[in-house]
């Protein structure tokens, strides 16, 4: 198949990357990047993190500066939302009435946050964070400090959240369906690590809250929980999730679930369009190997840093399946993490550490079956390939020896 229109709708880092590695790879053709943002592409993490603490400067996360993209002839539609895609006539239809036509077409439009579904969810003072438009509106929110901010939501985002409004000197409150933090990510054993971390630098966790109504007049002034209870706010923080923002593939009939269907080198259910970044549910070779369910998704930076670029290259030919182990990292207060694997097949496993636990600073593992399936070092560095190693032996079939595992005396590239 000859190709000399490519065009990608979403222009985040999965869009940007595959458009960098299109042009890298000699691709000559048409190149158009299609982003619904009126700013050059950027990559998520420091919104919650860097950017949102102050420390990060504007200009610093961009993946390209702007100007880098009409050096390389990619012709970047800031501003633009594709309204859909015929696929017999292979055009994407913007949505102020232009027609863009493709020869191929990588939908990399990401994943929309679930704002709260409660009365009051839309006074002023309550945040969304996934732009940097969102970002900014938050970071200008709580930088001076003192004020109440109420986090709904116990995930990554919102426990970042949490620990940078709480060091710029906020009053912060965490409300948790549950009893523990990340328990769907890590587990309870290993999230009662980071309820302590947060609670030792003076953020409240509320353990089952239940948000039943948003009160204020102008803006946000309290949270009213189910039981009655009214907890004060300046500022609200919805961080319930996100959903893949399938509905432009699904509309143009594309097999669709949790995200948007691909095959091992990314291909949708039509021959001439690809997915990557947050939408794309991936058969993942590595999983189909090892007999487990096979397809997966992930909304981490690291999988659109990655599947941009493989969905480029398998647009221009290359049959090599994607095989990337999944990873992401966060920073809270003094605790750094890195965590390599399968989280839905860590869940079954058992956790063996490494490392002083108390001291924060240490390695866990999940073992299911024998295997290696996830790690995670928390202050421990430099190990992240040793650990994906040992995900990759797992779950082609080697054991490992649980007490050499967990004695840090034994390096991990001789497990």
């Amino acid at each position: 198949m000859t190709a000399e229109r490519i065009v990608i709708v979403g222009a985040g880092l999965a869009g940007a990357a595959a458009a960098a590695e299109l042009r890298a790879r000699g691709f000559a053709g048409e190149v158009t990047l299609v982003g619904a943002e009126p700013h050059a592409p950027y990559i998520r993490p420091p919104l919650s993190k860097g950017y949102l603490a102050g420390d990060d400067e504007r200009g610093s996360f961009d993946v390209h500066p702007l100007g880098w993209y009409a050096e390389r002839d990619i012709r970047f539609r800031a501003g633009e939302t594709a309204a859909g895609i015929d696929r017999a006539s292979r055009v994407v239809a913007l949505a102020g009435g232009e027609a863009l036509a493709y020869d191929q077409l990588l939908l990399a439009t990401g994943s929309t946050p679930h704002p709260l579904p409660v009365p009051g969810g839309d006074l002023a003072g309550v945040h969304l964070l996934r732009t940097i438009d969102q970002a900014y509106a938050l970071r200008a929110a709580i930088a001076d400090g003192g004020r109440r901010v109420v986090v709904v939501g116990a995930g990554w985002i919102g426990m970042e959240v949490a620990a940078t409004a709480r060091t710029l000197g906020n009053d912060v409150t965490v409300l948790l369906r549950g009893e523990v933090p990340l328990v769907s990510q890590l587990g309870a054993e290993l999230g009662a690590d980071f309820a302590r971390l947060h609670e030792e630098n003076g953020v409240v966790l509320r353990r089952g809250a239940e948000v039943r109504e948003l009160v204020g007049g102008d803006a946000v002034t309290g949270v009213l929980l189910a039981d009655g209870e009214l907890v004060p706010a300046d500022v609200v923080v919805a961080a319930v999730g996100a959903a893949p923002a399938i509905g432009l593939a699904a509309s143009a009939g594309l097999e669709t679930g949790d995200g948007v269907h691909v095959d091992a080198r990314l291909r949708t259910s039509d021959e001439r369009i690809w997915a990557a970044g947050d939408i794309a549910a991936i058969l993942h070779p590595v999983l189909e190997t090892a007999g487990l369910p096979a397809r997966i998704r992930s909304e981490h930076w690291a999988n659109a840093e990655k599947t941009g670029p493989a969905a480029a290259r398998s647009m221009l030919g290359d049959g090599t399946p994607y095989d990337a182990i999944p990873y992401f990292y966060t920073d809270q207060f003094d605790l750094g993490m890195e965590y390599t694997g399968f989280p839905q097949l860590a869940a079954e496993g058992e956790v063996v550490v490494r490392g002083a636990r108390a001291g924060r600073e240490f390695i866990a593992f999940w073992v299911r079956d024998g295997a290696v399936v996830a790690g995670m070092n928390v202050n421990v560095w430099d190990v992240a390939d040793d650990i994906e190693q040992l995900v990759r032996a797992g779950l082609a079939g080697a054991a490992v020896d649980r007490a050499r595992l967990a004695d840090p005396a034994v390096p991990l590239g001789d497990l």
